[in-house]
């Protein structure tokens, strides 16, 4: 989906112009960071700010994701001010009959509703942790409408 007009047109200029985009942490690490801070959980989710990553999975709604040999089925949505993650431990799949599905339907509907629930979100956080992403060193705020516990 990165090929895509709304890429060129919107973001990859904000990418190229915005001082410091690039040094940012990518999303990729910071959710392979927070797995394994985590030590592997069934599932997790969380948002986090587009403000504090580099959004290397931009377009991308449902796929699959391996972290030390443990592969998790992501669904993904940016619902600005954030990025959501909904991870779930599953076996490899093929996911991209779902992935196309999902980008479909957030295009059909202009993508008003992951805008209101990236602002709705603003108000329900009422947790926040951290992970610090080994190649930068740079903490980055993993954010949660309710506190997962998993034991």
């Amino acid at each position: 989906m990165t090929w895509s007009p709304i890429y060129w047109v919107f973001c990859w200029p904000y990418r190229i112009l915005r001082p410091g985009y690039r040094r940012r942490p990518l999303a990729s690490d910071v959710l392979t960071a927070y797995i394994r801070k985590r030590a592997h959980p069934s599932w997790t989710s969380y948002f986090v700010a587009y403000r504090e990553v580099n959004d290397d999975h931009f377009g991308e709604k449902h796929f699959n994701f391996a972290v030390d040999g443990h592969n998790y089925h992501i669904l993904r949505t940016g619902c600005y001010p954030y990025i959501k993650y909904h991870c779930t431990q599953r076996p490899f799949a093929d996911l991209t009959s779902e992935n196309r599905l999902f980008q479909l339907i957030t295009v059909a509907n202009l993508g008003i509703p992951c805008l209101l629930y990236g602002l709705a979100a603003i108000g329900l956080i009422r947790h926040v942790d951290h992970v610090v992403e080994p190649r930068s060193n740079v903490r980055v705020n993993i954010n949660f409408l309710i506190l997962e516990d998993h034991q």
